[in-house]
């Protein structure tokens, strides 16, 4: 490899790590929000918590990466072209592939990369994700226990948790049970947990009273340290795993168990999720060429109306979003499941005859218009706010 090609892949390859940790820190972040309720309400621990977060991030990589190769590409490039060295470079007569070959390089890696971990890594994530759920909605706790609010066990039972505290103990709770007919029975305990006891759960009440009333009226008080509710009576089964197309590894997809209930009322939504594993790893590919075609000529950022990453972004939105319709449509039409591949590599064979002749991949001038004015609006209300927060600042400090 030569000097400039390396030197063109280092800079690609540092905006890209840079772009992929960002984009992955939001994605991943908005993801993991969704799914604090487990800790909230649903009584596990922080590990287990951060054990459902790490597992998450395998499943938002092959989506990420492709935008990451797209801005790093584009913005490389951009940076160059304001620098004038890709006018140098074409000036001094070096081969457009000077420019090309290192992105290729990485845009291949990219691919290969997604190609991984969508077919041996995601699913098994996508797996153990599904477990660790399914066994925190088969706890107690995450099923009828909620800080502060009165549950309806079943018919004459309710319980009442006044505080959750760390390592599932429980404090503050009430117990009502009328289940016995001409027996009330209330329990008060500061503080408790749910433990398991032989084969069956228990609810262990610490430092309590029981209070018993007759049918004729006749109050009874027990004050206890230690007391165990029994809880198998209405204990739920333990989590069954449902596992989706998505969930299964690609060997099972490739023969799917005929008795399996998602196979039998979908068929096609096997063969779905399989194409779709072997067609999204294209993308890397396709959106670096995107890049290549918008900013890989040393004209084209001259003369273009909005910023090359701006293009380079929005044509691989729509190329992404397309790849997204045909999928769902493939769905219930499998004549069109080719079209996951069709997708990609129409929109590479575009980009690629861009570069050959020598022509800028440019939105339609409609939206460019469009964008242009979001831009203005965005950065007219940007610096208003700047200017706002300034003077706020400025009048506080007279103050």
């Amino acid at each position: 490899m030569k000097l400039i090609e390396r030197y063109i892949l280092r800079r690609v390859l540092l905006l890209f790590l840079a772009a992929l940790a960002w984009t992955l820190a939001i994605v991943w972040t908005t993801q993991v929000l969704s799914r604090i309720d487990l800790v909230t309400d649903g009584g596990q621990s922080a590990l287990t918590f951060f054990e459902v977060a790490a597992l998450i991030i395998p499943t938002v990589i092959p989506i990420v990466v492709p935008f990451a190769v797209a801005g790093a590409v584009a913005q490389t490039l951009s940076g160059m072209n304001a620098d004038s060295e890709l006018i140098v470079i074409n000036a001094a007569g070096a081969s457009r592939m000077i420019v090309t070959r290192p992105i290729l390089i990485l845009a291949i890696a990219a691919a290969i990369f997604c190609l991984l971990m969508q077919n041996f890594i995601e699913p098994y994530a996508r797996q153990r994700n599904r477990e660790l759920i399914a066994n925190a909605r088969a706890d107690f706790l995450s099923l009828v226990i909620q800080e502060g609010t009165f549950r309806k066990i079943e018919d004459g039972l309710f319980v009442q948790v006044g505080k959750r505290l760390p390592g599932n103990q429980l404090a503050g709770l009430f117990v009502a049970d009328s289940r016995e007919e001409g027996v009330d029975l209330v329990y008060y305990a500061k503080t408790g947990a749910v433990v398991d006891m032989a084969s069956t759960k228990a609810l262990l009440m610490n430092d309590g009273v029981i209070q018993r009333k007759a049918v004729d009226g006749d109050i009874s008080n027990i004050h206890f340290t230690s007391y165990a509710f029994d809880l198998s009576a209405f204990e739920p089964q333990t989590g069954i795993v449902t596992l989706m197309p998505k969930d299964q590894t690609t060997a099972y997809l490739f023969n799917p168990d005929r008795n399996d209930r998602h196979y039998k009322k979908s068929p096609n939504a096997f063969a779905n999720e399989l194409h779709k594993r072997f067609s999204e790893w294209l993308y890397p590919i396709t959106f670096a060429l995107i890049a290549l075609a918008v900013a890989g000529d040393a004209r084209s950022h001259r003369q273009a109306r909005i910023h090359p990453l701006v293009t380079t972004i929005c044509l691989a939105l729509l190329v992404r979003w397309m790849g997204y319709v045909v999928e769902g449509q493939s769905k219930n039409y499998p004549g069109l499941i080719y079209t996951l591949y069709a997708v990609p590599i129409f929109m590479a064979a575009i980009s690629v005859w861009c570069i050959q002749t020598q022509r800028a991949l440019e939105l339609p001038i409609g939206w460019v218009d469009r964008i242009s004015a979001l831009l203005n609006r965005i950065s007219r209300l940007m610096t208003d706010l700047r200017l706002r927060i300034a003077n706020a600042r400025t009048r506080k400090g007279s103050a």
